[in-house]
């Protein structure tokens, strides 16, 4: 791992600025989304009808999975929304140090107490 990387497995990395996806595009291109970009990352449960059987692509049309071939021995994954249609899912074989990475990194979002 470079020691500018704060993650990093086979498909993603997560630097200073940016989570780099590989294999979001097609054939081998690869995704990056700013920190600055990412308004909040959602933990979510993978099985046989929630996304863990789809190697690459979508059957929802406002979210893309990146190209994972290990997906199917997964069982977490985490969505990232960055305010537009489509959102990244992604497979990263820690969870759980990726989401901490990327919540360090993003603002939190605005509390409201119903007072103007």
């Amino acid at each position: 791992m470079d020691t500018q990387e704060i993650y990093r497995d086979r498909w993603i990395r997560c630097t200073p600025d940016a989570v780099r996806i590989r294999g979001y595009y097609f054939p081998w291109g690869t995704k990056t989304v700013r920190y600055a970009d990412i308004r909040d990352v959602r933990r979510v449960t993978l099985g046989l009808f929630s996304g863990q059987a789809r190697i690459w692509g979508t059957s929802r049309p406002t979210i893309w999975a990146s190209l994972d071939p290990g997906r199917l021995g997964k069982s977490e994954g985490l969505l990232l929304d960055v305010g537009k249609h489509i959102r990244p899912f992604i497979t990263p074989d820690d969870p759980a140090a990726v989401e901490a990475a990327i919540r360090a990194r993003i603002a939190p979002e605005p509390k409201t107490d119903g007072k103007v």
